[in-house]
């Protein structure tokens, strides 16, 4: 198929932090070693927790069900070791609350070898057949999000997806996931391909990537298999190009309507790696036990791209990759979306991309907070052309209605942008992010008042 290479392709408005991504996106993906104990929470992904099936001292090999989905948005959770389930207790998760967990010990001599399930065949199964194939999979959106995948690929009643998007764009500072996946799994990318274009419907395929990783583009290109209607698109570099909004413009010219999903302009995205897992698993019937992760900042010693077991505990990663002494902060994802993590005893989940690791010298954040001087960087920054500083100023007055009804408050999906940008230092994304779970706390609650 042909190969794009339009740099004037993009959105809006966004920001061009440092990439930091050289010292890891030369680094081939490597194995991560085992840890002793997995520990799986049940809450991994946005909908309803996966349901224990085990009992405590079962055996379970490589692969096996340990929790079914627990309803339609919902994943089962499969084995990442052979071991034994040696507790089922509460865990601690990113978020602070606890979840109900497994604690898996893993056998020491086994060749962790995963267990064989019925394939799919993508040219004989029906679209249904496939999206049962991957909720049953386990998969969820490896970007980040851990949207069930299932859910987000089922084409509503009366819309059409002429276009699947493949996001290879890894926009966010310092992760070189999606850009190893791309040099190294591309049969696995196109295997999904053909799976995701049966389920969608969708008569062709986009690959979009950054012009930061031509080599990845270059290398998708040269392997196109004959007669899938794929391109690969590449665009220039830009922050946040890689949320769905941002890259369906930047392809297309289209642009999503407020509060709504890519469908609406006949478009399904999908995350890269999360296309590549369909690719690899469903040919046999298996679960993902397993995902690439970027281990990197300048508090890591043995930076790196590793393939890791879902439900290794963030403590064990930090011991085997070294860490500086004077850590001051670690994160969860990349430094404009991640997390900062409070506690490591926390594990690896599906939706963890990246590990970033900084040291006390390299955090510079400013101590104090001073007060908008309205110089509208944060205006020329938003990449959906919201009004942050009037915004910041209303959750001030906590006028949460207000955000929402008035300067689409809902529609801001916390790039940071506009954070990055204040002079004065001041938590836009923060306030942003507090209000909307306001805002959404208020409607559940008046939805429960009508329905009593």
């Amino acid at each position: 198929m042909a190969f794009f290479n339009f740099h004037k392709n993009t959105f809006k408005h966004g920001i061009h932090p440092p990439e930091s991504k050289e010292e890891t996106n030369k680094l081939p993906i490597k194995q991560f070693p085992f840890p002793p104990v997995i520990i799986l929470p049940m809450g991994q992904h946005i909908g309803a927790p996966s349901q224990i099936v085990v009992r405590e001292g079962q055996e379970v090999h490589r692969g096996q069900l340990l929790a079914k989905a627990g309803g339609y948005v919902s994943v089962p959770l499969h084995a990442p070791v052979s071991g034994t389930i040696r507790k089922i207790a509460n865990v601690p998760t990113i978020s602070g609350k606890m979840s109900q967990g497994i604690f898996l010990e893993a056998f020491p001599s086994s060749t962790q070898e995963v267990l064989e399930g019925e394939p799919i065949d993508p040219d004989t199964a029906t679209p249904e057949e496939i999206l049962q194939g991957i909720q049953n999979a386990g998969i969820v959106g490896l970007g980040g999000a851990a949207f069930p995948t299932h859910v987000k690929l089922k084409v509503p009643d009366g819309k059409k997806c002429e276009t699947l998007i493949i996001n290879g764009i890894e926009c966010e500072p310092y992760l070189t996931t999606d850009h190893r996946v791309m040099l190294e799994q591309e049969t696995d990318i196109f295997t999904g391909i053909k799976y995701l274009l049966k389920a969608t419907g969708a008569r062709k395929a986009i690959i979009g990537i950054e012009s930061n990783k031509q080599d990845a583009a270059n290398h998708l290109n040269k392997y196109i298999p004959e007669g899938l209607p794929v391109s690969v698109q590449v665009l220039p570099v830009k922050y946040p190009q890689g949320a769905e909004k941002m890259l369906v413009t930047a392809t297309l010219g289209k642009e999503i309507p407020s509060g709504k999903l890519p469908i609406e302009v006949g478009v399904v995205v999908v995350n890269v790696a999360t296309t590549a897992e369909i690719g690899r698993l469903l040919p046999h019937g298996q679960g993902i036990q397993e995902r690439v992760i970027t281990i990197t900042g300048p508090g890591v010693r043995k930076k790196g791209n590793y393939t890791i077991p879902i439900g290794t505990p963030l403590r064990f990663v930090l011991e085997q990759v070294g860490v500086d002494e004077e850590i001051s902060e670690v994160y969860m994802g990349g430094p404009m979306m991640g997390v900062a993590v409070s506690n490591l005893d926390i594990s690896i989940v599906k939706g963890t991309s990246g590990i970033l690791v900084f040291t006390k010298k390299d955090i510079k954040r400013s101590p104090k907070t001073y007060p908008c001087i309205k110089c509208g960087a944060c205006v020329d920054a938003c990449p959906i052309l919201l009004n942050p500083s009037k915004l910041g100023i209303l959750a001030k007055f906590e006028a949460y209605d207000e955000m929402a009804s008035n300067y689409n408050l809902m529609d801001c999906f916390e790039c940071g942008s506009c954070s990055y940008v204040c002079p004065s230092h001041i938590p836009l994304v923060q306030y942003f992010r507090l209000s909307k779970r306001i805002v959404r706390k208020r409607e559940a609650e008046k939805k429960e008042k009508v329905n009593a």
